[in-house]
């Protein structure tokens, strides 16, 4: 199957797009397309690539014949870029979050359904070599029926831009990271989300910067989440810091290195605390990380007719998390999510 690829979006995200496609002997870059036509020219400049420029999605695929779109616009222009490419023919790559909204997202699912099209979301950090493996021994059952998962993430990111100005900065942009990365973890989805979201001192964002969101999940475990994006010091790592807590141990995971493990030990006498030991997981994942990784995953399901691990109708599910912790914050009371 030859992919040729419409990219939508010419800012500092689609570098690595860009740079994924031009390494796959069957994708080819056949249009830039980008409100501001000098961005779009700008990219083409900069990566070499002689083709045409856009500022139109629609123009660009019937003029160029594409039939895979990279969606790598702002949030606010998902829906409209996504729903377009479905509506002509195109298959769709895109960043999260899906839309701005979840009755948006909800009716590209169904754009998608309509269409016989694939739409998968970019979700790079299930692609990471200490993940997966923490995945894989949850599901064997490592430290018995997982009851609580924990996760932090305290970054003091200062991004100047659009984030600036968003109601929910670290919600609708940043958590659905986290909170899709707790679905892969446990297999489990989300019942509700109770949410308190603010703004703290010192933060240099209009919106919401913080929040304190508590889901109950599907497996009848609760998952809490706490995080800042403006918080200066003793930052934790991009993927979060988290504790995962079942019925016979406990992982631990920075984010960064490989993932700790301790069970009870069931060959030594119990008192007050029970004995425990280490336990080591399974080696590191050996596939490409990030964004490449996850591309890889998007690429092998096309090709292979089938859906993406980070589908549409699948993301739909962390993108509810990211909608139903915005609706609990907004009324101040807990969310059913479908």
């Amino acid at each position: 199957m030859k992919h040729r690829i419409a990219v939508a979006g010419c800012g500092s995200m689609a570098g690595a797009w860009l740079d994924d496609a031009a390494q796959r002997g069957n994708a080819e870059i056949v249009a830039l397309v980008d409100l501001y036509e000098e961005s779009a020219k700008a990219m083409a400049e900069r990566r070499g690539l002689q083709v045409p420029v856009f500022t139109d999605i629609s123009e660009a695929i019937k003029r160029t014949e594409a039939n895979l779109v990279f969606d790598v616009t702002v949030p606010a222009s998902h829906k409209s870029i996504t729903t377009a490419a479905l509506r002509l023919g195109c298959h769709v790559f895109g960043e999260k979050p899906m839309a701005e909204s979840m009755a948006d997202a909800e009716e590209v699912v169904r754009t998608a359904e309509a269409a016989g099209k694939r739409y998968s979301v970019m979700q790079n950090r299930r692609y990471l070599k200490h993940i997966r493996p923490i995945r894989d021994f949850l599901a064997r059952g490592g430290i018995g029926t997982v009851g609580t998962v924990h996760s932090d993430f305290f970054i003091g990111a200062h991004f100047g831009g659009f984030r600036d100005a968003m109601e929910n900065p670290l919600i609708v942009d940043m958590a659905i990271h986290t909170f899709d990365q707790a679905r892969f973890l446990t297999g489990a989805d989300p019942v509700s989300v109770y949410c308190h979201e603010f703004n703290p001192p010192g933060s240099w964002y209009a919106g919401n910067a913080s929040a304190v969101c508590i889901f109950e999940m599907s497996d009848g475990s609760v998952y809490t989440y706490r995080g800042s994006w403006c918080s200066e010091g003793f930052n934790t790592s991009w993927e979060a810091d988290w504790r995962i807590i079942g019925d016979k141990g406990t992982v631990r995971w920075d984010g960064t290195g490989p993932a700790s493990a301790e069970v009870v030990d069931e060959s030594r006498q119990g008192g007050f605390s029970r004995p425990v030991k280490p336990v080591a997981l399974t080696e590191p994942w050996l596939g490409r990380e990030g964004h490449r990784g996850c591309l890889d995953e998007m690429f092998a399901a096309l090709e292979e007719g089938r859906p993406a691990e980070t589908d549409c109708k699948d993301n739909i599910k962390s993108a509810a998390m990211v909608f139903g912790a915005v609706e609990s914050a907004r009324t101040g009371r807990k969310i059913r999510l479908a």
